[in-house]
């Protein structure tokens, strides 16, 4: 860690990019009301533009003065109990929000139903209540799990605590009361954070209403006199056709929403405590894996071996993590022995095909804390690179205009070697920890949502480091305008890979990366350019890492009608997205020009259509060694890295694609996209024994080897198969359907596709299939069964994960678990061999428990 201080001192001595604002291809809306979808008036104003009704006209309606001004909360003499019934005389004397607008799919028309919001709160505790008028019949509501409600009816808050318009939590409720909760800024959602708090709802004569009581000491906040809340309050009616109704207006010629909030007053006498927070867990486990029954030498000499399942010992893993609340504002988290076992698998993904990593997010509830002021521009900071730690502390929190956060942790994962790998891993590692420091510093500049930062990361296990460090910001230049920059420099002792070499070295390297975002967006207008670079040797130990040596730029420009609510075809939306990527010599790496087209009807309904022009090029030395290192001859020799007389490949390509999701009815939704191209590159890989390597000169070293030809000590040219990308015929489809015949029933099939075809060959290069089945059934809002099948065809592989959980609150929980992995007519992981039948490779049996002690001082 020391060297780490000394990085971060030099620094305060002077996303992979989150990529343009591209629109994901299939551009359903969203859960919830993102600041894309459809912004408008700011309070501040005191004015706001209004349709007349039917999507067309707009014109200027004046703010009522209990929206224009702060609104004073009253100070409640008892607390209402919380059984969403709002039969307590206390609410008598709550401030009562009304007069709301839908701003989805109208533009801030009157609403279909109306909503009333009433508020209070006492030293201890904030509290909300939502009376939601409407036909209790009609009603969607579930019983679901915590931050899985948006198939249903619901409301939600934002509260910005600080009144910064940065950042500010969610919260959103169901019909029955159930929570979604996380954070919030003007261009990212993150429901990973769980809040302590209790609610309740129920559906009435005349509709329904929910009662919210959130600690104050479950928030960090600014209080007192003349200290103001950001606020925004909402309504979602999903059957006409995902209305979103709020409290302030809403305009689109605004991309902030945090800007348009309205203000919150009054919050005093607020008990200043200072809160401790204790989860000790325990994780119970026993694990079986299929071992190999024969010796290295008969496996080798070809014999089959069906192995065996051995159970390993039982797994016993105490550990603790905890929460002091220094100020209200100021937050220490830390964990020793953690268990950070994740419930749930990540889900599957194609790999085959696939030069670079692939993204799973962090689940990890210790890491999601406060994981927003880590988040930048460039994905500097992925705490999955912290894989098991020892221990691990961290302090976050904002004093006045500066945000800060410190993680430190002590990871044993990278010398957490199996017994079969302790046999041949250098004993240097083994048992080895890895030292992470991670610092970030943010100063808010301006009136709005702009800011200067530093971020600096350090990783170093045993004699092999990674040091990074530099700036970011964002400016707003106006109501629709934002840039935002950041820049990184890396010193890094590694191994890399020299193409000129041919081998890889321990050396120290220097690496740079930089990323820009301009965007603008408009009311119906939008556009966005965007650019990262990465040397070839920039590398974040402890973010996440993809292609280097590239530089990226993408310009992205979008056209959307005003929605018309009452239409059958309620608004369209048109774009063109394009990117180029060229390396540091200027050589060019790939280009391509996406158009889009999308109609959006009624019922959540959407269809549309695409078409991809593009180029790629790849360079031998990016796949190994150069040609500088083997000689001019070895393309005669074959031993070149790419097959024959050039050392790169390129292929104009094209497509187009459809899509179409639904919201048919309360029980059944669906989504599909389907995707065909030609000229896509298949860079040689292979995708198993399945599917072996579909190029020239690999079917053409297969052929020799079957004829006989390969079996000397020196073989001879025919043999070889040096990697040979090229295009082909790819074909993608990906769709799901989900069904919930009852209130506490949901099931999802998911099914993808993917298959690339050569051209030269006509050889399918790959075909894989993953099927998805997820069944829940929630008892109760804190009870819960869940089982999950996914098989992958390539991998001839079937998992299945069957849960029980009770989860009460964040922090208390009971699982019991089951995991199972087996393959069916597949082949043997000890000699490479069919099998066919079933196979089982592993199963897992756990119980997981923790509790939340919680204790306040002062």
């Amino acid at each position: 860690m020391i060297r780490v201080t000394c990085l971060i001192l030099c620094c305060l001595a002077v996303t992979i990019v989150c990529a343009p604002a591209r629109a994901a291809r299939v551009a359903g809306e969203e859960h919830l009301p993102l600041a894309a979808a459809s912004p408008e008036p700011s309070p501040k104003t005191e004015t706001a533009k209004a349709d007349s009704g039917n999507g067309g006209a707009k014109h200027s309606v004046t703010l009522p003065a209990e929206k224009a001004a702060p609104v004073k909360l009253p100070k409640f003499e008892k607390p209402p109990v919380i059984d969403g019934k709002l039969d307590d005389e206390i609410w008598k004397s709550a401030t009562v929000l009304k007069d709301f607008y839908q701003v989805q799919p109208g533009d801030n028309i009157a609403p279909s139903k109306p909503t009333e919001v009433m508020l209070g709160y006492d030293s201890k505790f904030l509290y909300i209540a939502f009376h939601c008028y409407d036909e209790p019949d009609k009603i969607r509501a579930n019983i679901s799990k915590r931050d899985n409600i948006f198939n249903d009816d619901y409301v939600g808050i934002l509260f910005d605590t600080f009144n910064d318009g940065r950042t500010a939590y969610e919260f959103d409720f169901n019909p029955l009361g159930i929570q979604a909760d996380g954070t919030w800024t003007d261009n990212n959602e993150d429901f990973n954070p769980d809040v302590v708090m209790e609610s309740k709802g129920v559906i009435t004569s005349d509709g329904w209403t929910v009662e919210v009581a959130i600690p104050f000491k479950s928030l960090r906040y600014v209080a007192g006199k003349d200290k103001l809340w950001g606020a925004h309050f909402w309504r979602r009616i999903k059957r006409f056709n995902n209305e979103l109704d709020m409290w302030m207006p809403i305009s689109r010629d605004n991309s902030s929403w945090l800007q348009q909030e309205g203000h919150l007053s009054g919050l005093e006498g607020i008990s200043a405590e200072r809160t401790l927070e204790l989860i000790p867990s325990l994780t119970l486990s026993e694990t079986g894996k299929r071992k190999a029954t024969l010796s290295s030498a008969q496996l080798a000499a070809g014999m089959l071996d069906p192995g065996r399942m051995v159970n390993e010992p039982i797994h016993f893993d105490p550990g603790l993590t905890g929460k002091y609340t220094i100020t209200p504002n100021v937050t220490l988290d830390f964990a020793i022995n953690p268990d950070f076992a994740q419930v749930e698998s990540d889900q599957l993904v194609v790999t085959a095909n696939q030069r670079f990593p692939i993204f799973f997010p962090e689940k990890r509830p210790f890491f999601l804390e406060g994981i927003y002021i880590f988040n930048t521009q460039i994905a500097a900071v992925h705490t999955r690179a912290i894989i098991d730690p020892d221990y691990a502390v961290k302090l976050t929190g904002k004093v006045n205009r500066n945000t800060f956060g410190l993680l430190v942790a002590s990871d044993n994962g990278p010398g957490n070697f199996s017994p079969e790998e302790r046999l041949t891993a250098n004993p240097r590692l083994i048992d080895k920890n890895a030292s992470v420091g991670v610092l970030r510093l943010k100063h808010d500049i301006g009136k709005q949502d702009s800011f200067i930062g530093f971020l600096g990361t350090f990783r170093k296990f045993v004699d092999q480091y990674n040091e990074l460090g530099g700036f970011d910001s964002k400016l707003r230049i106006n109501k629709q305008t934002t840039f935002s920059a950041q820049a990184l420099v890396t010193h890094s002792r590694r191994n890399f890979f020299y193409p000129d070499q041919g081998k890889s070295l321990d050396r120290a390297e220097n690496g740079f990366i930089y990323a820009t975002d301009y965007n603008r967006s408009g009311r119906n207008l939008s556009f966005d350019y965007s650019s990262v670079g990465r040397t070839r040797y920039y590398r974040s130990d402890v973010g996440f890492n993809r292609r280097t040596n590239t530089n990226n730029h993408n310009l992205f420009a979008q056209y959307r009608t005003d929605p018309n609510p009452k239409a059958f075809l309620v608004n369209r939306r048109v774009y063109n997205a394009f990117g180029v990527n060229f390396d540091w010599r200027g050589n060019l790496q790939s280009y391509n020009n996406e158009s889009q087209l999308q109609l959006n009807f009624q019922r959540q309904t959407s269809i549309g259509i695409g078409l991809d022009i593009g180029y790629e090029r790849v360079f031998e030395e990016e796949f190994g060694p150069s040609r500088k290192y083997f000689g001019t001859s070895c393309a005669l020799k074959n031993t070149c890295t790419f097959w024959g007389n050039d050392a790169e490949r390129s292929a104009p390509n094209g497509g187009m694609y459809i899509f179409a999701q639904s919201n048919v009815n309360k029980k059944f939704n669906f989504n599909f996209f389907v995707d065909k191209s030609y000229n896509n590159l298949d860079y040689d890989f292979g995708a198993g024994p399945k599917f072996p390597r579909a190029s020239i000169p690999a079917v053409t070293a297969r052929n020799a080897k079957a004829a006989g030809l390969c079996n000397g000590a020196t073989l001879p040219v025919v043999c070889l198969a040096p990697q040979d990308p090229g295009p082909g015929k790819f074909f993608n489809f990906n769709g799901g359907i989900t069904y919930q015949p009852s209130t506490p029933l949901n099931i999802n099939v998911s099914f993808t596709k993917q298959r690339s075809r050569r051209n030269d060959t006509g050889l399918l290069a790959f075909d894989e299939n993953i099927v998805s089945v997820k069944a829940t059934y929630q008892f109760t809002r804190f009870i819960f069964a869940r089982g999950r099948i996914d098989f992958d065809s390539i991998a001839s592989s079937y998992k299945g994960q069957f849960l029980f959980g009770w989860t009460p609150n964040p922090g208390t929980a009971l699982y019991i678990g089951y995991n199972d992995d087996l393959t069916r007519n597949g082949f043997s992981p000890f000699t490479g061999q069919l099998e066919p039948g079933f196979r089982r490779n592993g199963r897992t049996f756990f119980i997981k428990m923790s509790y939340l002690f919680r204790k306040s001082f002062g």
